[in-house]
């Protein structure tokens, strides 16, 4: 290992990317009892605005346990809008939604939500003011990881600064075009879906009483999010030819296209803020671990947003390695070597693969008007509907809290 004297900060691990998968990261670490860097390219203050990002986050309810767990979800319950229905319909523009849907009611599962939505600026600020309050994380922002050499021993991350920090596990949460992936020669499959994510607030003049809406229109999904108050979410997924003319269009004549496909189902609508555009595609690494290196969220996968997952399996991720890195923590060994993160790698793979399938399966089947598979979605999604240990079983698995889950996510202290 390179010399300890020569680096300015030594701590157990290192995160590299402080959105809001490494923060969640970074607490869950601290939680356990290491010390932990998170390293991020934007100030604090850019991470907090508004104009940021304007989307907001399906939480899933084994997700919230996880921030839960880290003791964040104190900070974000009375900001989280619970799901309390789901309703998944095929349709076009021109006609509708057809009568034929598939409804989960969180009556069916238990007495607790589906799932929350909240803003992603406000889980931003939840988990900078938890990092803010933690003596054992240290937040460096804005900063940049210039290299790390992993080495036998440990391994040492410079900065674009000159500041270098002495770690015995780095964790990329970088991004899907993570430096520190390319940088281990791990090789990704990746595809660009001819589609883009049109994002914006609307208020309606009717409650949405937590129910959240997934319609299927020929271009690709359109899901209404209800978010707190008589607010929706959508998210807008259009063809990328014409999804840049929709967001170039004058404020009337944007809400004349967004009302066609919202409806009237909760009155009149008016759009709340700016709108954001998001190109979307599949990415998976080809493995999530190298030496003393262990890849999260969108640094080892990147899917549809069709079924609101994304962040959801990058929690599950950070749930699952940092049980992994603070077992082998507590038996005092070294949370770096290949044992502990193969462990990691294993406990992933399949739920994030299957993930990835079962989403672009589903956008290639629905995102199109083909008139005979039209009504074979339909006629699946009603016979769905009408199989109550099936529909119980999808509700499950989009509440993630199906399979081998890590502490965290069964609302279990890390």
């Amino acid at each position: 290992m390179a010399d300890r004297e020569q680096t300015e900060l030594q701590v157990d691990a290192l995160v590299a990317g402080g959105g809001m998968a490494g923060l969640t990261m970074g607490l869950a670490l601290a939680k356990g009892g290491l010390s932990v860097a998170v390293i991020e390219r934007q100030p604090t203050s850019t991470l907090r605005d508004a104009a940021f990002d304007g989307r907001t986050s399906a939480i899933a309810y084994g997700s919230a346990n996880v921030f839960d767990g880290i003791g964040v979800w104190r900070r974000l319950i009375d900001l989280a809008q619970p799901i309390q229905d789901i309703r998944v319909a095929d349709g076009t523009v021109a006609d509708g939604p057809s009568s034929l849907f598939l409804h989960y009611d969180h009556q069916e599962v238990g007495d607790h939500p589906l799932g929350y939505i909240l803003e992603n600026r406000d889980i931003r600020d939840a988990l900078l003011a938890a990092a803010t309050d933690h003596s054992e994380l240290h937040l460096l922002a804005p900063a940049a990881v210039d290299h790390a050499d992993r080495e036998s021993g440990g391994a040492v991350v410079s900065l674009t600064d000159g500041r270098r920090v002495s770690t015995r596990l780095v964790i990329g949460a970088d991004g899907r075009n993570s430096p520190l992936r390319d940088a281990a020669g791990i090789r990704v499959t990746r595809f660009d879906y001819p589609q883009t994510a049109i994002v914006c607030t609307v208020a309606h003049a009717r409650p949405h009483n937590g129910v959240a809406v997934e319609l299927f229109l020929p271009a690709g999904p359109f899901a209404m999010l209800p978010m707190t108050g008589q607010r929706s979410n959508i998210v807008w997924t259009e063809t990328s030819r014409l999804a840049q003319d929709m967001i170039a269009l004058d404020d009337g004549s944007f809400h004349d296209e967004l009302h066609q496909r919202f409806g009237d189902w909760l009155g009149e609508i008016c759009i709340e803020g700016p709108r954001f555009s998001f190109p979307l595609g599949l990415m998976h690494a080809e493995r999530y671990t190298d030496r003393r290196l262990a890849l999260i969220g969108d640094a080892a996968h990147v899917i549809h947003p069709i079924a609101g997952q994304g962040f959801n399996l990058g929690l599950r991720d950070v749930a699952a390695l940092a049980e992994s890195v603070v077992d082998a923590h507590r038996l005092g060994l070294d949370i770096g070597e290949r044992p502990v993160l193969a462990r990691y790698e294993r406990w992933r793979r399949f739920d994030n693969v299957f993930m990835a399938a079962a989403t672009d399966g589903l956008n290639r089947l629905f995102s199109n008007d083909i008139g005979p598979l039209r009504l074979a979605r339909d006629l699946g999604l009603a016979a769905v509907n009408r199989v109550p240990p099936v529909k119980r079983l999808f509700m499950r698995h989009a509440m993630g809290v199906v399979g081998d889950l890590p502490r965290l996510v069964r609302g279990e202290p890390i």
